[in-house]
């Protein structure tokens, strides 16, 4: 069984023994994290539960918690849940980890799709399942969606898809998700969409793959999941607050399963996290400063950025080095995309070529990122 190093593990390689230089203030534009302050609202509800710390928490979460949950699912996508059609997590990298392990533990020879480039999690989870893994490139030919081939879905038992999409912030239509779920159904495979970035769009709303599911006629979500999460949502990555929902035939399984996995959230935080899934101006909020920062990356750049996510996927000449000049000569750290990719079975990496920008910042943090960002193209030294 052999692990893959993270990608920021493989920018501290590139970027070791390069003095950047000191008179620029340094700048990470690498990391998926939202660098506001935590909603003070959320940051209170969490001190003044703290007395909660002194008793164990459930892991199927309480009750308060999940109803808070299934609310920002019906006020957001119109999708009333049932309460056996969600399971609670610690964040959803967890999920992502140890739900494939369940759902493929008794396949005698798993195969699973996702993807590519991808979150690395999801291949983690496939080295741990011992599965087969069918890779589905996001490329600029295909608009950064996945192309399908149902001579390789027939093979699948499990299909992660997400969009909008980490690297290459692109987004599906409420028609094309609802093409996946058919797929899903024809096949008997099961589809999830990790939709961690849906509440972060510039205009229209992203659809979710429970909408989709309905707007197919699939309303019991047969074979079809989604996964959230609060913290891109709430500037609140340290709430670790997730869910799974859907097919409440899967669902019920992996929820015991979770009981022995030992990830319960701490009381706390799952107060904090039931009033942050409950509010929608602070997210409003967030929003507004990541269109800003969209159109500062459009005027600067020159360049069309994306409906959704806050990153930007650029097209650099060898990418690699780029980082590296970028790093040593402005003092701005990116993320190469082939970190973020594999190489699949006909040779291609769709990940070459590209860097990664995460517009995390305040806007005039990033505006001076950008500034040095745009310097750095135009000189080629």
């Amino acid at each position: 069984m052999h692990f893959e190093p993270y990608p920021f593990e493989k920018l501290s390689s590139l970027l070791e023994g390069i003095t950047p230089n000191s008179a620029y203030s340094p700048i990470a534009l690498t990391i998926g994290e939202p660098q506001f302050e935590t909603p003070a609202f959320i940051q209170k509800s969490l001190a003044k539960h703290s007395e909660e710390l002194r008793r164990y928490p459930k892991t199927a979460g309480e009750a308060y918690l999940n109803d808070s949950m299934r609310g920002f699912v019906e006020s957001r996508f119109g999708v009333k849940l049932k309460p056996n059609e969600l399971v609670s997590s610690f964040g959803t990298r967890e999920v992502l980890f140890n739900f494939p392990q369940y759902y493929l533990f008794d396949k005698k020879e798993p195969v699973m799709a996702y993807t590519n480039p991808f979150y690395q999690i999801y291949e983690g989870a496939a080295i741990a399942s011992r599965a087969r893994v069918i890779h589905l490139n996001l490329t600029e030919q295909n608009s950064f969606k996945p192309i399908i081939n149902e001579l390789e879905l027939a093979e699948c038992d499990l299909v992660i898809l997400n969009f909008p999409n980490n690297p290459t912030a692109s987004v599906l239509s409420l028609e094309e998700l609802g093409d996946w779920v058919k797929l899903a159904l024809k096949h008997d495979f099961c589809l999830i969409n990790d939709e961690c970035y849906s509440e972060i769009y510039t205009d229209q709303k992203i659809p979710s793959l429970l909408e989709a599911s309905i707007y197919v006629g699939n309303t019991s979500f047969k074979n079809v999941l989604v996964i959230n999460s609060i913290s891109k949502r709430s500037s609140a990555p340290g709430l670790r607050s997730g869910f799974i929902a859907g097919d409440a035939e899967i669902l019920k399984g992996y929820a015991q399963y979770r009981t022995y996995v030992g990830c319960a959230s701490p009381l706390p935080l799952q107060a904090a996290a039931a009033m942050a899934w409950a509010d929608e101006y602070h997210v409003a909020k967030a929003r507004a400063v990541y269109a800003e920062n969209f159109k500062a990356a459009q005027e600067i750049l020159g360049i069309t950025t994306s409906d959704a996510t806050f990153y930007v996927w650029l097209k650099v000449p060898n990418a690699l080095e780029f980082t590296q000049r970028l790093y040593r000569d402005y003092n701005v750290k990116v993320l190469p995309g082939e970190f973020l990719a594999r190489t699949d079975a006909s040779g291609e990496n769709p990940g070459i070529g590209y860097i990664r920008i995460a517009l995390v910042e305040e806007t005039v943090r990033t505006i001076q990122a950008l500034e040095r960002l745009k310097e750095a193209l135009l000189c080629k030294n």
